[in-house]
């Protein structure tokens, strides 16, 4: 039985998310990626709260992009989550990649946000 692709990438998050956990010290960068937007939280899931996010929906990052579902589109949300993190005191990061391959979207908005500042 072949599954189909978005059942492949919910069993993978479910793998990755028995590793990954993020912690106060270290807390883990969770990316989502939809057809047309992308969207990061820092969340620390010993407390299971959100410390910062952001997303291709927010009024400053629209006006600047012409769509939200392009790799320069990811590097402007990397860039953004990693300075509102920095601004927080955090450096370290887990990096959740939400059962996506790590490949053209999700690897844009990863390697902005180490350019940034983070380290994962």
């Amino acid at each position: 039985m072949k599954l189909s692709r978005k059942e492949s990438t919910r069993r993978r998050h479910n793998r990755i998310r028995r590793r990954v956990t993020g912690t106060p010290e270290r807390p883990r960068l969770a990316v989502f990626r939809s057809q047309h937007h992308i969207y990061a939280q820092i969340i620390d899931d010993a407390q299971q709260h959100t410390i910062v996010s952001a997303s291709t929906l927010e009024p400053e990052v629209k006006a600047a992009l012409s769509s939200g579902s392009t790799c320069e589109a990811s590097t402007h949300v990397g860039k953004l989550i990693a300075e509102r993190l920095l601004d927080k005191g955090i450096k370290q990061v887990v990096f959740d990649r939400g059962g996506n391959l790590y490949h053209g979207r999700i690897k844009a908005l990863a390697e902005a946000a180490r350019e940034a500042g983070l380290d994962f």
